[in-house]
This record gives C-alpha cells, sequence and structure tokens, in this order.
C-alpha cells in the first residue's frame, strides 16, 4: 500500500488540511474509489473503512491485478464543519456552493487539444485521450479557493481509471445508483451484487457532478470525433448507500464485500468470488423520478415505507400545520419504488421530502438539487 498525501491550497493561515490517498496494487487497469465528499454522509466512509482493510490483505496475498486508488474521506474541508453539534457537510461554509458540483469541464480544451491526433487504434486513443486530460488539468489557471483546489485533485486522481465508484447517501434511502445510460450495461452485476432497488440513469443530470465530470467527456469526444475509435473507457456511477444513518458494521462491510465482488469480476482481484444475482432491479430514467414538496409548512408524517411501490394517486406524506390545523396529504404523480425519504419531519419551503423512481420522464432540465 501506498499513501499519498497532497496539501490543499489557501488553508486558513497557520492550518493546512490534506487529501490522503492510499494505492493498492499494480498493473494497467485501474480502479479509483471515493468516499464522503458529501462529507457529513458517512455510510460510504463506513464502507471505505472496510475496503482498505480488506485491500491491503488482498495485495499482501498478491491477488491484485490492476491499481485500486481509495480516498475513504474524499472532503477534508467539509469534515469538520459542525454547527451546534451538527455535522454541515455538503455545502461549504465559505461559499455555499455543493462539494459535489461544479467540477472542471474538460470536453472543450480536450477537443481543441486532441483535434487531429485520434485514429483508429482505440487503445492507443484511450492513452492519448488520458494523457490530454492529465495535461489539461494540469494547466488550470492556480485554484482560487480550497474547493477549487479539492475538486482540482480529485478529478486529476480519477481522469486516467477505468472505474470510478464514488460513495454516497442520502438521507432516508433504499440502496441506489446513479450512471449514464451508456454505462448501465456494465454496471448492472454491481448493482445485482449490491441489491440496489433503484437504479437512476442520465445523460447529464446538470450540476458537473464528479461521476459525470469523469464518464461524460468520453461520451462527448465520441460525439466530436465519430471518425476516431474512442471506447467509453471510464465507466463511473455514484452509489447510495442507504440512508445518512446506516453505519452498522454487519451492511457496510457486506457492500465492502460485494464491491470487491465486483472488481474482481471486472479482473482487476483474482480469486474465487461470488458470481453476481441473475435478478436486478430494473433501470429508470433520472428524468423519471417526482421529487414530492409539501405545500405549506407543518409536521410531516410519511405514509409509505421506503421502498415501497407506489401507483399514481397513492399518498406518500401528510403535513398538519400545529397552529392553523391545515392537512394536506401529497401523493405519487407516478408509478415507481419510494426511493428516498427528507430526515427532516418538518415541510421547509422548497425542500423536497419524497423521491419517487417512475419508469416515464415527468422533468427536464437540471435533474439534479443541490
Amino acid at each position: 500500500m501506498q499513501q499519498i498525501d497532497h496539501v490543499l491550497p489557501w488553508s486558513a493561515c497557520g492550518t493546512q488540511r490534506t487529501l490522503r490517498l492510499f494505492r493498492f496494487g499494480k498493473g494497467a487497469r485501474k480502479a479509483y474509489i471515493q468516499a464522503s465528499l458529501h462529507a457529513d454522509e458517512l455510510p460510504g466512509m463506513r464502507v471505505a473503512i472496510e475496503l482498505k482493510r480488506r485491500l491491503g490483505e488482498l495485495e499482501a496475498q498478491g491477488r491484485l491485478n490492476g491499481v485500486i486508488e481509495l480516498v475513504p474521506l474524499a472532503n477534508p474541508i467539509g469534515i469538520g464543519q459542525m454547527f451546534q453539534a451538527t455535522h454541515q457537510g455538503r455545502f461549504e461554509f465559505n461559499s455555499g456552493k455543493n462539494f459535489n458540483r461544479d467540477f472542471p469541464p474538460l470536453t472543450e480544451a480536450l477537443v481543441a487539444r486532441l483535434e487531429g491526433r485520434l485514429g483508429s487504434d482505440g487503445a492507443a486513443n484511450v492513452a492519448t485521450i488520458r494523457q490530454a486530460m492529465a495535461a489539461t488539468l494540469a494547466e488550470l489557471p492556480a485554484a482560487r479557493s480550497e474547493l477549487d483546489g479539492l475538486r482540482r485533485l480529485l478529478l486529476q486522481s480519477a481522469c486516467d481509471a477505468d472505474l470510478v465508484l464514488d460513495l454516497h447517501c442520502d438521507f432516508e434511502s433504499v440502496m441506489l445508483l446513479y450512471a449514464l445510460p451508456q454505462n448501465w450495461p456494465s454496471l448492472r452485476s454491481l448493482a445485482a451484487r449490491l441489491g440496489a432497488e433503484a437504479v437512476l440513469l442520465a445523460e447529464d443530470a446538470g450540476g458537473d457532478a464528479f461521476d459525470e465530470a469523469c464518464a461524460v467527456p468520453w461520451l462527448r469526444l465520441r460525439e466530436y470525433f465519430p471518425e476516431a475509435d474512442i471506447p467509453l473507457a471510464c465507466v463511473a456511477t455514484t452509489i447510495e448507500l442507504r440512508g445518512m444513518a446506516d453505519t452498522e458494521r454487519e451492511p457496510c462491510q457486506a457492500s465492502a464485500e460485494q464491491i470487491l465482488g465486483y472488481l474482481a469480476e471486472q479482473g482487476l482481484i483474482s480469486g474465487d468470488w461470488p458470481p453476481a444475482p441473475e435478478q436486478c432491479c430494473a433501470a429508470t430514467p433520472f428524468a423519471g423520478a417526482q421529487y414530492a414538496y409539501a405545500e405549506h409548512p407543518g409536521v410531516v408524517s410519511y405514509l409509505q415505507p421506503l421502498g415501497a411501490r407506489v401507483t399514481v394517486g397513492d399518498p406518500l406524506f401528510e403535513v398538519i400545520d400545529p397552529l392553523t390545523d391545515r392537512h394536506s396529504v401529497v401523493r405519487a404523480n407516478t408509478d415507481g419504488i419510494l426511493y428516498a425519504r427528507e430526515r427532516l419531519r418538518f415541510a421547509q419551503p422548497g425542500l423536497w421530502l419524497a423521491k419517487v423512481a417512475g419508469n416515464t420522464p415527468i422533468r427536464q432540465g437540471r435533474l439534479l438539487t443541490d
């Protein structure tokens, strides 16, 4: 195991923040795994702890056939953002920006750099594109903040990976994945191993989240250079490891083993591993997800459990104003699975309270909320 420390720029005088990466194995192929980019989403960090332990064992046994890089704590800024004993790890205090948005877009600079350099050799093109990605990131203007520096370091670490797993969770949630539709065939067995109950697919969810920053450039380069053989050389996904409170040891150990089984399936680990289950949930368009909001303030009571199959008109939750007695019931406007709920139980303006994954697109434009 190799430990690599990157110092973030623009730390306050007399302080220093460090992004720590662990590298296991060696070889031509690479997987990159990071956890808790939203620093208060701790199930990913707990799974990463198990992955770190197990990867160390597998490396000592000589069973790693490629490079596996692990960042168990991908957000050294947000991990310390506490306000009155409440962790605030989703948005940076200084800027108010979401830690998993606005990663540097690479496509335009890559197109200019790659003009006339790509041909019919797919493997050679992959090597050329990855070199161009690294050079483009290295030549970006100096980071103007710790957050800019963190985003750049994470993307630099992942841009040469064949597989990128970004470990997150929702407030209260089933196991689910976000991915590009083009990557879904490669990720289906991972979803099956993890027992995912929902998979949400979008080619451009909006917001330049980390997984799309890694995977989308390959898709766009194929469009810009249709005459060249450009494989989709980076399969990236965001894995929502259930809810924020789901850090129990046994489920996290199981999730780590399921991820390792998938890495073995991809040829990165040798040995005997359980095959992926044949059964897997169906993937649905992210545009088909209902974000259900309250109509007024009040106490929230959920009327469906997580994972419930609902149809149009089924009640999702009720809201009661304690002063005026105003009462409303918010219902499903699509058939699908209730895959996430807000952890707060008092309705706030503009704050979603439930999410339902449906098959029929019902939203347009930017799909990700902040």
